[in-house]
C-alpha cells in the first residue's frame, strides 16, 4: 500500500504528493519519504541532501536553478504556508516559459516534486514559514542561476494582493536576474 498518491500538473516533470496521514488525540503521523514508495510512483530520484529555510511573511525566493549539476527536489512545508512556484525552462519543451503553482502548508501537508529544468521560486504567506527539501544533486553556488520572479512574459499570478503584500523581499541577487527574454537556457533537450 502506497503512503501518498501522486496528482500530475499540467507541466510534464511536476507532480504533487499528497502523502497519507495517520491522525489521532495526539497528533499524527507521516511518512514524509520512503524511496522503495516513492519509486512505485514514479520518483525514482537519489537525493542527497536536505535544506531546511526560515522566511517571513513576505519574502519571496527565486526564481532558481542550478547546471551543470541539476538538481531534482522534493519540496514540502512545515510551518507556515507559501506559494510554490516553478517555471519551466527546457528549450524543446512545448511548455518552455509555462508556470505552475501551489499552496503548500502545514495544514495540507502536501509536497512537490521538480524534475531537472525547472526554475524554482516560492513566496512566504505567513508570519513564519519553514521550507523543507531534499535535492538529488549537491548544492554548488558557482552552478546556481535564476530568472525574475515577475517577469511579465512569463505572467505568474503570484497572490500578493490576497495576503497583504505590498513588495515582495528578495536578496540582492534575485533583484538582478534575467527576464526569460534576455535569458539563454543551459537545458537544452525537452521532456
Amino acid at each position: 500500500m502506497n503512503k501518498q498518491t501522486l496528482i500530475k500538473t499540467p507541466l510534464y516533470g511536476v507532480s504533487v504528493i499528497e502523502p497519507m496521514v495517520f491522525s489521532d488525540p495526539r497528533g499524527f503521523f507521516i511518512e514524509t519519504y520512503n524511496r522503495r514508495d516513492f519509486s512505485e510512483i514514479g520518483i525514482g530520484s537519489e537525493f542527497v541532501q536536505d535544506n531546511h529555510a526560515m522566511s517571513s511573511k513576505g519574502i519571496l525566493r527565486g526564481l532558481h536553478y542550478q547546471y551543470p549539476e541539476p538538481q531534482q527536489k522534493l519540496m514540502r512545508v512545515i510551518r507556515g504556508e507559501v506559494f510554490d512556484v516553478v517555471v519551466d525552462i527546457r528549450e524543446k519543451s512545448p511548455q518552455f516559459g509555462k508556470w505552475f503553482g501551489i499552496l503548500l502548508s502545514e495544514e495540507n501537508k502536501k509536497m512537490l516534486h521538480v524534475s531537472e529544468g525547472f526554475a524554482h521560486g516560492y513566496l512566504a504567506l505567513s508570519d513564519h514559514v519553514e521550507f523543507m527539501y531534499k535535492v538529488s544533486a549537491y548544492y554548488r553556488p558557482e552552478y546556481e542561476g535564476g530568472i525574475r520572479w515577475d517577469d511579465p512574459g512569463i505572467g505568474i499570478n503570484w497572490p500578493l494582493e490576497k495576503y497583504g503584500v505590498i513588495n515582495p523581499v528578495l536578496s540582492e541577487k534575485d533583484q538582478k536576474l534575467p527576464t526569460l527574454t534576455d535569458f539563454r537556457t543551459p537545458f537544452k533537450s525537452g521532456n
